[in-house]
């Protein structure tokens, strides 16, 4: 292998394998199915963070899941975004210095279909950069002509069974483009403003009420005043009328509980056509609506003469200085308030009294909740149900029309009275006209299209097959699991589910799982504006796809927004290095097996790295399966980062086992591969080149999955070796710490164990010991009375091993000292005068031993430690002597 790894070219080589390769596999019939569709992105969109978050965890669950033998259907697609679209083609024309009303419908669609053909697979392009798998044969977009097809038939089935009407209600209005526009497309903007007071006169002339209002303007549209019934202030003023300043009409004082007793004057004006809360207080009241807006938000008839035909603001204006004038106008109060602007256009929006199409949607909001309160849908997590409960709940008419020309037009056509005709084509239309008029008559068809959500909603079945009987993709539905963002579980996720089990009986999805947000490194929110956006392919193009994808996946905790940033980013590069550099260690011992290796043929260490293996491969299962990405992510990292390589692989280079090595890359490679898919591949065309085979490909491979006779087989091994690792490894860099030693030196250790099996572990693994904690000379101690270091205090090290239900404790004590203070930096004389303390004591050993009489009537226990005593006695001396014949 290169000594560097370089994921430029080897990104393209693998992506270019997987597009050639993927999606034209035969079904696997009698496998268990898995299938997943992609939240459409804009047709007009480019691939910002958010949808690297959503597609890297798609992509790592259809590697898993077809790594574990499913049936996999992942399907692409993109929406065709009504509004987002309309508007970068009007952009366009402008530069050509024309308007779409120039060119006329016809041709400003026709100029639409040719936008969508040159930039509308330009997402999927940026997609495939990333490494992303999704089945392209099967590639769908909300308008192509089985999308339409489906779209048409809902809506007929919809208005033919009385769900979908006509209806004049207040609807968010966008001056700018014209339409009405959904909740989700609206952004509350805190801005500066004022509260005017003014002064409405009795029509009896004994008195006034003050209304404090941010929109004067609104006033054409007054039918009332409302108080609150408790407020006595005002109780002689209810059922009285008051006079509306400069506009020649009065209307009633009415009591409603929406008016605040504590708020400002305590008396609001009552707007029905132009407020949300107003329009409810009239609906309970009977009030009428007058609308005083036209479609460009300038004021209509419903208005006095001189405002009429000027714009909102400039109305609002003129209307102030007359107002203060003639003494209307009571005070001006500066505030801070929200204020609605569609996220488009940026124009403030306004409520709006507008004759749209309605859906009636309470009894499918009612299935949809009960859907998941049985369990038939899950949200992961689980809290986000609330959320979803909450909206459904207290749902409303949902109007599904826009004022576009781009997007899914209405299948109604009206005959010369007004009467309505909603059928599949024109022909079916003009027929049913025929039969209602008893003759032909002309037909004009509704200028409206349909709301976006209305045709995104039916995503899931329409793109498995949906209406067409004995669709072949009809095994995948319903979908497995749906993968999306917090912030459209009731606009998307809950019409989904609403529609598929109306027109399939089923819920659309097993699974719901909630991702957050991506933040920067304060936890605030990416944009443009704030410089802190970042661009998931300039990560990919400088750290690798690979690092950007492993890193979402670590930080991806389940519906919790995460924090990123470029020295984030970085450090997994620092991964992808080291799997690289791990890889090439093993690769270089020269094994050709991949096979498991048999257990009775390896030594401790070898056994607690199966163990360990297993181990970690059943916790990333578990974590896979619950969608706990983060988790799973992270137990590989740990893994392959602290037991393979800091461990393992630093053990191995005292002796190596290359059957171990290879066995143990290639299953944590086939681990990794969901998460790095390009790196992974490599290293393992690379292993299996070394066997002779040809090599599958990784997504034809089975994952690895842990065996749980192996672990019961090494578990005492592994316990005994995690006592080596994690209790005397890090408990001796904790002594270093305490004697403020380096990282970097050498120490002479002594061992206090407690029992002769802790005694046993550690001698036997004395190499591996030193290897990983820097030790360069070391005693065994059974009787720390006996015989210790000339300095320091012993370090206690106490670890517990738990297993299934049993634990095993394991005690010992270290003492340490830098090398240099034990004979490196001694001169010959300090030298000598050691040696010879420890010769008096070896003599000693020597003396007791040699007595029969001792060796018969000590204990076994005092004889045994007697023996350990001579054995480190020798051993210190001989180090002394070599530190002693080496001096310069």
């Amino acid at each position: 292998m290169e000594k560097n790894y370089d994921p430029s070219s080897l990104e393209i080589k693998w992506q270019q394998f997987w597009l050639e390769n993927v999606g034209d596999e035969q079904t696997l019939e009698n496998a268990p199915v898995f299938s997943i569709v992609m939240p459409p992105p804009n047709v007009t969109g480019s691939l910002h963070i958010g949808h690297a978050l959503n597609c890297t965890l798609q992509d790592v669950l259809v590697r898993y899941k077809r790594m574990k033998g499913f049936d996999v259907l992942w399907v692409p697609g993109t929406d065709h975004a009504g509004i987002a679209t309309q508007m970068i083609v009007e952009r366009e024309l402008a530069k050509e210095g024309c308007l779409k009303e120039d060119i006329g419908k016809d041709g400003f669609i026709e100029r639409i279909w040719e936008f969508k053909e040159k930039s509308g697979d330009r997402i999927f392009e940026q997609i495939r950069r990333l490494g992303f798998i999704p089945d392209w044969s099967r590639q769908r977009f909300t308008m192509d002509e089985g999308f339409s097809k489906a779209v048409v038939e809902v809506f007929v089935r919809l208005y033919k069974d009385g769900f979908i009407r006509r209806d004049n209600r207040l609807v968010n209005y966008d001056p700018d483009l014209k339409t009405a526009i959904s909740d989700l497309e609206v952004e509350q903007k805190e801005v500066s403003g004022h509260y005017w007071h003014i002064r409405y006169p009795l029509k009896n002339g004994e008195g006034h009420i003050v209304v404090a209002t941010t929109r004067p303007e609104t006033m054409f549209g007054d039918v009332a005043v409302a108080v609150h019934p408790d407020d006595t202030k005002y109780s002689d003023m209810v059922g009285m009328e008051v006079n509306l300043p400069l506009c020649g009409r009065s209307i009633p004082v009415i009591t409603d509980e929406y008016s605040d007793p504590e708020k400002g004057s305590g008396a609001v004006k009552i707007t029905p056509a132009h407020d949300f809360n107003d329009f409810e207080v009239g609906r309970r009241h009977g009030l009428p609506l007058i609308n005083i807006l036209d479609e460009n938000a300038c004021i209509n008839e419903n208005a006095p003469v001189p405002y009429r035909g000027i714009d909102r603001f400039e109305a609002r204006e003129r209307l102030l200085k007359d107002l203060e004038r003639q003494g209307f106008l009571v005070k001006t109060e500066d505030i801070t308030h929200t204020v609605p602007c569609g996220d488009r256009s940026g124009t403030v929006i306004e409520p709006r009294l507008m004759e749209q199409w309605y859906m009636d949607v309470n009894d499918f909001a009612e299935a949809a909740i009960k859907s998941v309160q049985k369990g038939s849908m899950n949200f992961h997590p689980k809290f986000w149900e609330r959320t979803y409960f909450q909206w459904l709940e207290n749902i409303e008419p949902w109007c599904i029309s826009r004022q576009l020309w781009w997007g899914h037009h209405i299948p109604a056509w009206y005959g010369p009275d007004g009467e309505v005709f909603v059928e599949k084509n024109e022909d079916a239309a003009a027929a049913s006209a025929h039969a209602h008029y008893g003759k032909k008559v002309d037909l004009t068809r509704d200028p409206n299209v349909l709301d976006t959500w209305f045709s995104s909603a039916l995503w899931p079945f329409v793109t498995m097959g949906w209406p067409g009987k004995n669709s072949p993709d009809a095994r995948y539905y319903p979908t497995s699991v749906l993968i999306t963002g917090f912030d459209i579980i009731f606009f998307w996720v809950a019409r989904m589910a609403m529609m598929g089990l109306h027109f399939t009986d089923d819920a659309p999805f097993k699974d719901i799982y909630v991702h957050g947000l991506v933040r920067d490194e304060k936890g605030e929110k990416m944009s443009k504006t704030k410089g802190n956006v970042i661009d998931p392919l300039e990560v990919a193009d400088k750290f690798g796809a690979d690092t950007l994808r492993f890193c979402i996946s670590a930080l991806a905790a389940s519906g919790k927004d995460m924090e990123i940033s470029m020295p984030t980013i970085k450090g997994y590069r620092n991964f992808m290095n080291k799997i690289w550099n791990a890889s090439r260690f093993v690769l270089d011992a020269g094994c050709s097996s991949i096979s498991e290796p048999d257990l009775r043929s390896l030594g401790r260490c070898e056994r607690w790295i199966v163990a360990s293996l297993n181990l970690s491969l059943k916790k990333i299962e578990e974590h896979m399966e619950n969608y706990e990405f983060g988790k799973a992510a992270q137990e590989v990292y740990r893994f392959f980062w602290r037991d393979l390589c800091d461990r393992y692989i630093e053990a191995a280079k005292i002796k190596q086992s290359p059957d171990v090595l290879l066995y143990v890359l290639h299953c944590s490679i086939r681990a990794l591969h969901p998460f790095c898919p390009h790196l992974t591949e490599e290293i393992n065309e690379r292993i299996i080149a070394g066997t002779g085979c040809k090599p599958p490909g990784l997504l034809n491979t089975e994952y690895p999955c842990c065996n749980e006779e192996t672990l019961m087989r090494c578990s005492e091994d592994h316990a005994l070796m995690q006592f080596v690792f994690e209790g005397v490894v890090e408990g001796l860099r904790a002594a270093r710490g305490a004697a403020g030693v380096k990282v970097s030196e050498k120490i002479n250790v002594t061992f206090f164990p407690d029992g002769k099996n802790v005694a046993e572990v550690v001698e036997s693994e004395i190499a591996v010991l030193k290897k990983l904690a820097g030790i360069s000379f070391h005693t065994l101690c059974t009787d720390s009375d006996e015989f210790s270091l000339s300095s320091g205090t012993p370090h206690p090290i106490s670890f517990v091993y738990e297993t299934g239900g049993d634990s095993k404790r394991f005690d010992i004590k270290v003492k340490i000292e830098p090398e240099k203070s034990a004979g490196t930096a001694m001169d010959a004389g300090a030298l000598r005068k050691e040696i010879e303390e420890v010769s008096k004591k070896l003599m000693e050993c020597e003396r007791k031993l040699a007595d029969p009489e001792f060796r018969e009537k000590a204990p076994e226990k005092i004889v045994s430690k007697e023996r350990g005593k001579l054995k480190e006695f020798l051993q210190r001396k001989e180090a002394l002597k070599s530190q002693l014949e080496n001096l310069p």
